[in-house]
């Protein structure tokens, strides 16, 4: 398979001297187009330093990251904001969504931003992903009014909308119940199968880790497993 991103001997460092605290420690890591990977490991391992600088939020201290041929280290701070929001899409434990929005504004979003308006092409790709996601019937809720499994089915709805190559999800079942969290699993799980989007899923649950195809195990700032 194809590589969609490399990074190699990644070391990130805050603070300095006695504050001084390494987290990344030389990680390597590489995954292919097309993969549905869970990333586990401890608290403090290293993984959400590693989501943050895939997700080019934060720089390593040193190191490689390649994404799409595109050398991620050297770009400079728009470059990034543009290739991140072209190509990388986030869903975090804490489904973030603008509270005074609808469902379907939330998910155009991320397009209106980069259009800098919401166009009716955005519109009708926002409702297709809410339709798919099962929420034909709650297209035009205020978030407010959403369940948590259905706030959370509309940020992955949100993260998919600019057609990301790259999708992060930090604990993205981690404030879910069981049959919530399944149900956004199964809909991960197809959007992948069915578009080829990589998922990278970081998560301490075991199940879910199971659904996912290869765990990426982290621990003391290295890929271990």
């Amino acid at each position: 398979m194809t590589a969609l991103l490399e990074v190699s001997d990644l070391y990130k460092t805050f603070g300095s001297g006695e504050a001084e605290t390494r987290v990344l420690r030389g990680l390597s890591l590489t995954l292919a187009a097309g993969e549905m990977a869970a990333l586990l490991g401890p608290s403090g391992s290293g993984k959400s330093t590693l989501l943050t600088i895939l997700g080019t939020l934060m720089k390593p201290t040193s190191g490689r990251y390649e994404m799409l041929g595109r050398d991620l280290v050297a770009a400079d701070d728009r470059a990034l904001t543009e290739f991140r929001n072209l190509h990388i899409g986030f869903v975090f434990q804490f489904h973030n969504l603008l509270p005074d929005f609808t469902a379907l504004e939330n998910v155009v979003f991320p397009t209106a931003v980069r259009e800098g308006r919401e166009t009716a092409e955005a519109r009708a790709r926002g409702r297709e992903l809410l339709v798919r996601m099962g929420l034909e019937a709650r297209v035009d809720f205020p978030s407010t009014k959403l369940s948590g499994g259905q706030k959370q089915r509309v940020a992955v709805a949100r993260a998919l909308m600019n057609r990301p190559e790259l999708v992060l999800a930090d604990e993205p079942t981690g404030n879910l119940d069981r049959d919530s969290a399944m149900q956004v699993m199964e809909l991960i799980a197809e959007i992948n199968r069915d578009e080829g989007t990589t998922f990278l899923i970081s998560t301490h649950d075991e199940k879910i880790a199971g659904l996912c195809r290869r765990q990426v195990v982290v621990g003391d700032g290295l890929v271990t497993g």
